[in-house]
């Protein structure tokens, strides 16, 4: 049945209106019945379109937004995956791609022949869309919060597999239908030319996005540059043949590192998709269904047909990953959902073959109600088993937990402050944070800027740091509360507001040296080190955090040893899962299975290597191999406690002469337990300042004293 010729609303500022109550209202409803709000979207569309009461035109507008949707699905897909994850399901998924590939093709041609009496070349048309698929219902597993569980990573894997697969197959056949026969050299270039283009793409935007957000670090340029990249990847793989999802999806897989999960720019891509382009393919995609030819006899013999084809050849690869890779019954759910629905490709696959006149009028109407009905169960599937993979990821959590000790139990409480003297540092500082926030337990996070001027210059520049802080946070979807303080100075504003908020870690910024005769940490810092024994991050960044290629992290003698070490060691696997860049420990041997022990009891899907360096003589043999884009980070020890050495107190001015220019995280981890170091006056004559430094002759004598094997070497 032809479309309505006159839809009842035709002015932008109506239709723009109409699309924004279907996208506010469907998911108030539909979430009361306990229905994915997909499959509202879907349904509004089939109603207001011009198949249903013909209140909108399915225009240019929701062609252009309709295909951005759908670009915009795929990159996130491959935006918000976990490349760690996805390297370890990467064998099974894989399997499972060929399975889905083949097992839809395999049956859909063989049926199409002997069953719908068609021909070789159709059947193998036909054959490729019912191959394809597209994730429809990925937006429910993020939902849910399974995104990184294997059975939708062992999907997304098999899904390229799939599109490629079918694509191929699509071009060779509409090959052999306009040539006669079929041309070898052709497959051969578009090959190459996937090729080409795949490692030109994984050569020039790594590159180019370091390079961009180096040089802007605005939100809003970065967010139109992620975009425009995006496109250009879709555009790039339609000029070579292949389809544009692919492109997006590949984008995304090449920004992930680049984008990290907590970070602001995240925020804003998933805002902007999920308000307003996704809901807009999903209503294109309903408006493009004609449910009239249910009523048309022939179409449904033909569409059972269809509809059983595409059901079963996609429930069964899925059911026989779920035997052969030993997962649950929920999870094979979980992939047959993903998989099942019919949208992109297919139409594509349709459209083709009716215009070369392939397919006849029945087998097109069949087609449109096979995408009808995929796109409805799709979403309810993954709807029913998504909870169900939610609460096997959290029961295993849960067994972890119980794996750990008291103290790591008991440092679950994360209290941070964020002291910030101006804009730029708060917004350096509030992002580093962010990135190391623990996504477990309770966490509240604190700017602090502390004045000991009382003027209305002062009070503004509070203010602006303090607003630049909140905003940062606020563009993270994270809650931050401010903290403006007049107090004596600002290391006792400080240590007054660690008492009064108990706070667990403070992250602080590097003070700018201007005179000759300023030390490498200041006096504020070295006050602080001396004033408490909570773990104090010190940054000094010259790049965005988020463009670091490796993190190398040098680790003293006996750093097992202290309270704080396993507080540190999940703050960095933590910064690190977040960039999605590769982590190097450069520790003592008896050092390298404590870490691994933290990194395994709290499942941080991290790429760690290790290197031996006993003392800090054998980190120096790895300083010449730390690149500018590398952020170096240096585990301190406070004097008098179990892994300060003669090495500490040179550490700085070695770090100020050959690190002048490399980005530095420098941490005092936790010590002492929970006893705090009292605040004593010079005045006080029976004050033994045990938390000072020894001197330097006392540092000459523990040198000597030490065994032959341990000494320094000169």
């Amino acid at each position: 049945m032809l479309a309505l010729s006159h839809p009842l609303v035709t002015q932008p500022v109506e239709i723009f209106f109409i699309v924004l109550a279907i996208i506010l209202l469907t998911p108030l409803l539909f979430n009361k019945l306990k229905i994915p709000h997909i499959i509202g979207m879907i349904m509004a569309g089939i109603i207001i379109g011009p198949y249903g009461f013909g209140v909108l035109d399915r225009d240019s507008s929701f062609n252009i937004f309709g295909q951005v949707g759908l670009l915009y699905l795929m990159f996130l897909a491959g935006l918000e995956i976990d490349m760690f994850h996805l390297r370890l399901n990467l064998r099974r998924g894989v399997f499972f791609g060929l399975l889905t590939l083949f097992v839809p093709l395999v049956a859909g041609v063989l049926t199409s022949v002997y069953m719908l009496h068609t021909d070789w070349q159709t059947a193998m048309l036909l054959g490729s869309m019912y191959a394809s698929h597209t994730l429809l219902s990925y937006p429910v597993a993020v939902r849910y919060g399974i995104t990184k569980s294997p059975a939708v990573l062992i999907a997304i894997v098999g899904t390229i597999i799939a599109v490629i697969g079918a694509l191929i197959t699509l071009a060779i056949t509409v090959n052999i239908h306009r040539d006669g026969y079929f041309d070898s050299l052709s497959l051969l270039q578009l090959l190459g030319m996937m090729v080409v283009y795949c490692g030109a793409v994984l050569y020039i935007y790594p590159r180019v996005t370091r390079w961009f957000f180096k040089l802007y670090n605005d939100k809003v340029t970065q967010f139109v540059y992620v975009l425009a990249m995006v496109f250009l990847s879709a555009w790039t793989a339609q000029m070579i043949g292949l389809e544009p999802v692919l492109g997006a999806f590949f984008a995304g897989l090449v920004l992930n590192r680049y984008v990290p999960t907590a970070s602001p720019l995240m925020s804003s891509i998933e805002f902007v998709g999920n308000a307003l382009f996704i809901p807009y393919f999903l209503i294109s995609v309903g408006m493009m269904i004609n449910v009239r030819v249910v009523f048309n006899a022939d179409t449904l013999a033909v569409a059972a047909v269809m509809l059983t084809v595409a059901i079963v050849s996609k429930w069964l690869p899925a059911f026989i990953a779920r035997l052969t890779q030993r997962l649950s019954r929920p999870s094979g759910g979980v992939i047959f959902g993903l998989t099942a629905a019919h949208t992109a490709v297919a139409l594509a696959v349709v459209t083709l073959g009716h215009n070369m006149g392939m397919f006849d009028e029945r087998i097109l109407n069949a087609t449109i109600l096979v995408i009808l009905i995929t796109c409805a169960v799709a979403p309810a599937v993954t709807g029913v088993y998504a909870p169900r993979v939610k609460l096997e990821m959290l029961h295993r959590e849960e067994e972890d937990e119980g794996r750990t000790t008291r103290l790591n139990r008991l440092s679950r409480v994360n209290n941070t402050l964020i002291p910030v003297a101006n804009k730029r540092m708060a917004h350096e500082l509030v992002e580093l944070a962010t990135l190391m926030r623990t996504e477990t337990g309770r966490h509240e996070m604190y700017a602090l800027h502390v004045r000991s001027d009382n003027s209305p210059a002062a009070r503004n520049e509070s203010a602006g740091a303090l607003d630049a802080a909140r905003a940062t946070a606020a563009a993270a979807d994270i809650r931050l509360t401010t903290i403006d303080r007049y107090d004596l100075n600002i290391a006792t504003g400080m240590l007054n507001t660690i008492e009064e908020r108990d706070i667990t870690e403070v992250v602080m910024g590097l003070h700018r040296r201007q005179r000759a005769i300023d030390s490498f940490f200041g006096a504020k810092v070295e006050q602080l080190l001396k004033s408490t024994n909570k773990m104090i991050i010190i940054s000094r960044c010259f790049i965005p955090v988020n463009t670091v290629a490796r993190i190398v992290v040098a680790v003293p003698e006996k750093a097992q040893y202290e309270t704080g070490f396993a507080r540190w060691v999940r703050a960095i696997a933590r910064l690190t899962a977040q960039l999605g860049c590769r982590v190097i420990f450069c520790c003592p041997d008896d050092v390298q299975p404590l870490i691994r022990g933290v990194l395994y009891q709290e499942n941080y899907g991290v790429r760690c290597e290790f290197r031996p360096a006993q003392n800090w003589d054998d980190f120096i043999l790895y300083a010449n191999r730390i690149l500018p884009d590398d952020l170096l980070v240096v585990i301190g020890a406070r004097p008098s406690s179990m892994s300060y050495s003669d090495d500490m107190a040179e550490m700085p001015g070695f770090i100020q002469k050959y690190f002048a220019a490399n980005n530095v995280l420098m941490i005092y981890p936790e010590q002492f337990g929970e006893n705090q170091t009292p605040l004593m006056s010079f005045a006080d004559p029976l004050f033994a300042d045990v938390n000072g430094a020894p001197s330097p002759l006392l540092l000459k004598l523990r040198s000597w004293m030490r065994p032959q094997g341990k000494r320094r070497r000169k």
